[in-house]
């Protein structure tokens, strides 16, 4: 509700447009108000709305029939129930008292709405906002199956990725999903990028995949200086960077589409997806340069030269 002080401030500003010309349509538009709305705070300054007469829905519990919901809702048998079990096994003894929305409509207005039963009361988990001003700061990483000749045998490619740069730290592709083949590619990331010797320890942030949260999991990754983060149960969009690495890998034109015949042969492809990746593929999000130029911090003298050429040719051509 707007107080009588800001709606006559309001009002004077509207005089003060309307006297240099202004049209009050115009007005209300760009206040975001209506015109009817101005036209009634210029007769009453005062807001009507508390004082304003309400009347009782005729379909309306009476307070009897509120405290029979309460009293049924705090029986022994029934406080541990939420009212999607109260009604029905009260409809099965023949009582109808309200429905299952009016049982809770009922319990909130009695500071009674709270988490029914013994079991812990589910907690919602923030969502995970991460950053990255400069390499070695942030990592994600995820699984994805390969397809092999064999119908329903899949083999499992592990990729880690810096956040800031998009270069994938470590990767390798194995015939099982579990914690023992995530930690060996924690190793390798932490070797080939020397976290022991930074400053300030790595984010890595992953799904809620058991390989990638097991205990020893979590156990190397403090040993190693790395943070753990992870995304929000059910929540795919909360890792969408290296669900966007996947599915690029996934999609790229040497992918076989008959599937690998061995292990072997998903390895080497996978180096050489990598080695593109990093080395030959020109980046939209880094303003197309590689990943490995962004790392290396090669991108500012690359993109000052391209705007360096692009003046020039807009100068020896300016009416293109």
């Amino acid at each position: 509700m707007t107080s009588s002080q800001t709606r006559a401030e309001v009002l004077l500003l509207v005089d003060q447009a309307i006297n240099q010309g202004a049209r009050i349509r115009r007005i209300a538009q760009a206040i975001e108000l209506s015109e009817r709305t101005l036209r009634r705070w210029r007769e009453t300054a005062e807001d009507q709305r508390p004082a304003a007469k309400r009347f009782t829905p005729t379909n309306a519990l009476s307070q009897e029939e509120r405290l029979a919901v309460l009293t049924q809702c705090n029986l022994p048998e029934n406080k541990d129930k939420p009212p999607g079990q109260i009604v029905p096994t009260l409809a099965d003894q023949g009582i109808y008292l309200a429905s299952e929305s009016t049982f809770y409509r009922v319990l909130k207005a009695n500071s009674q709405l709270n988490h029914r039963g013994r079991a812990r009361a589910p907690k919602s988990k923030p969502k995970p906002v991460h950053t990255a001003t400069a390499p070695n700061q942030v990592w994600v990483w995820d699984i994805t199956y390969l397809k092999t000749s064999v119908a329903g045998i899949y083999l499992y490619l592990y990729i880690i990725m810096d956040l800031h740069s998009r270069k994938i730290v470590a990767h390798e592709t194995w015939e099982a999903e579990n914690a023992e083949h995530s930690k060996e590619l924690l190793r390798r990331a932490s070797l080939s990028e020397n976290i022991a010797a930074s400053s300030s320890p790595v984010i890595l942030h992953g799904d809620n995949g058991s390989p990638l949260k097991a205990g020893t999991v979590i156990a190397l990754m403090q040993f190693l200086g790395i943070t753990p983060s992870h995304s929000r149960p059910r929540v795919s969009n909360d890792n969408a960077f290296a669900e966007a690495i996947m599915r690029t890998a996934k999609y790229h034109p040497t992918l076989p589409p008959q599937g690998f015949g061995c292990l072997y042969d998903a390895r080497i492809w996978a180096d050489q997806f990598v080695q593109y990746y990093n080395d030959e593929h020109l980046h939209s999000a880094l303003r197309h340069v590689t990943p490995n130029q962004k790392h290396c911090a090669q991108d500012v003298q690359i993109l000052k030269n391209r705007a360096s050429l692009y003046q020039e040719a807009k100068a020896k051509k300016p009416h293109r």
